[in-house]
């Protein structure tokens, strides 16, 4: 009989396509699972609507379910949108780890993307907080390009969603 905890640990297993370096648990894509008999329900919600990555991504979460003994069934969530609050601490620090600065907390009330212009911003190369904006749009619609002045390396930086 396949648990919970086992289709967690399956699941933390699944690096996302785009940042292998972190899995979709981490990610904080994996909004719930439940289990009835050998149905295991997973609430996924990806980052953006458009994800090109959701088709593989329901793949690999129906075989690790599978692996474990489950019969799978994912749904997708679009009616609640994901948020860069949902990356695990372990999760953030595998983005710096992988040349990512994480997104900063999301403040409460009304989110300004002038924010990204302002404030320092760690480059998660040398730690130096002399970075500047280069682009907002970056290779996703939820990071943008960044400079360090300090090594003078490039890097993305996660928007705070």
């Amino acid at each position: 009989m396949v648990t919970v905890g086992d289709v967690w640990e399956a699941l933390a297993e699944i690096p996302d396509p785009e940042i292998p370096d972190i899995s979709l648990v981490d990610l904080g894509v994996i909004k719930s699972v439940t289990i009835d008999g050998p149905r295991v329900r997973i609430e996924f919600t990806p980052t953006f609507m458009g994800c090109p990555a959701l088709e593989r991504m329901q793949i690999e979460m129906t075989a690790a379910i599978e692996r474990v003994g489950g019969e799978a069934e994912i749904d997708v969530v679009l009616d609640d949108s994901w948020s860069t609050d949902r990356i695990s601490p372990a999760g953030r620090e595998k983005l710096r780890a992988a040349g990512f600065a994480p997104p900063a907390p999301r403040p409460a009330g009304k989110l300004d993307l002038v924010e990204l212009q302002r404030g320092a911003f760690r480059c998660p190369y040398c730690g130096s907080t002399d970075t500047k904006l280069e682009n907002i749009f970056g290779p996703t619609p939820c990071r943008s390009i960044r400079y360090c002045n300090g090594c003078r390396q490039p890097f993305e930086q996660f928007k705070t969603l």
